[in-house]
């Protein structure tokens, strides 16, 4: 039974010429595109899984939790069911079947993901309800990317934000060395509870889940667990225009021979929309994870 940190691929640290000589910015580029399952979710899934004594896990997810959680439970040898939004990525629906998970279906517009979970809780009360950000094991998890940026000399880290499991480790890895970064949250304008939230000094929900290109960012508010993370150490929320994720999108592509999911493009968006806020720094950009359909990642390209 490997550690999290024997378990997991470091991230990959990019500083493609040709984009930062686009954008004229000290910009670094964090990719956990190449992360087990895609994304950075093995960290948390894995370390759920490792940490958990139950037999089964159940998860509430659009599609990169579920399938990290699918392959953690796999490496760990525990059972696993993946409720999932009917309209949800087929890329990832497969990949969490392939990990030998069963794919749980639902159709938001009927049920809830909320809703579901109680469901399936219900029926099994022997298994852990795995949340895909609103857990301590979640953001612990997720620092151990952190860590990885601790030593690389940063001024701002620019990290996408749905519910807040990302950022929050992001905070606590930075939080345990003490040392000073800017840590800016990116997320889609569309589904901008994170920022209203902080704004307002309490978490406001959205009333729907918002349909963002940028799936993984469609949940309705922030974590309980994460949310006084961010706000002691989150500096501003960045709202980022559609037109801009994808925009992001297209320049890792062309500009960093870089695929990956609209979820990820969220911190370069961010940046394309002020560049002028982040002249002379050392500016991170995560991407967070690079599982996309096909069809929809040509649709976007072109």
């Amino acid at each position: 039974m490997l550690s999290l940190k024997d378990a997991i691929r470091p991230t990959t640290i990019l500083e493609p010429e040709k984009l930062r000589s686009l954008l004229g910015l000290d910009l670094v580029v964090i990719s956990e595109t190449f992360q087990h399952t895609g994304s950075f979710k093995f960290r948390a899934a894995y370390n759920v899984v490792l940490n958990r004594p139950e037999s089964e896990f159940v998860g509430v997810s659009s599609g990169n939790f579920g399938q990290a959680l699918a392959y953690a439970c796999k490496l760990l040898d525990r059972k696993c069911t993946v409720i999932m939004p009917h309209n949800s990525s087929k890329v990832k629906v497969d990949a969490v079947r392939a990990y030998g998970a069963a794919a749980d279906l639902i159709n938001v517009n009927e049920v809830s993901r909320v809703e579901r979970l109680e469901q399936l809780r219900r029926e099994r009360p022997d298994a852990y309800m795995a949340s895909a950000f609103d857990d301590r094991l979640v953001i612990e998890g997720n620092s151990s990317l952190g860590d990885e940026l601790v030593g690389i000399g940063l001024d701002a880290v620019v990290v996408p934000i749905g519910g807040g499991g990302l950022i929050s480790g992001t905070v606590e890895a930075f939080e345990r060395t003490k040392k000073p970064i800017e840590i800016i949250g990116a997320e889609p304008a569309m589904a901008n509870d994170a920022a209203r939230s902080l704004k307002a000094g309490r978490i406001i929900q959205n009333d729907v889940e918002p349909q963002t290109v940028a799936d993984g960012t469609r949940t309705l508010s922030v974590g309980q667990h994460n949310f006084p993370v961010i706000q002691r150490g989150v500096k501003e929320i960045l709202e980022v225009s559609e037109e801009k994720i994808v925009a992001g999108l297209k320049l890792y592509f062309s500009h960093a021979n870089l695929k990956c999911e609209p979820t990820g493009a969220l911190s370069l968006g961010a940046v394309l929309q002020d560049p002028d806020r982040f002249r002379e720094k050392r500016i991170g950009v995560i991407v967070s994870g690079g599982n996309v359909d096909a069809d929809l990642y040509a649709r976007l390209l072109t």
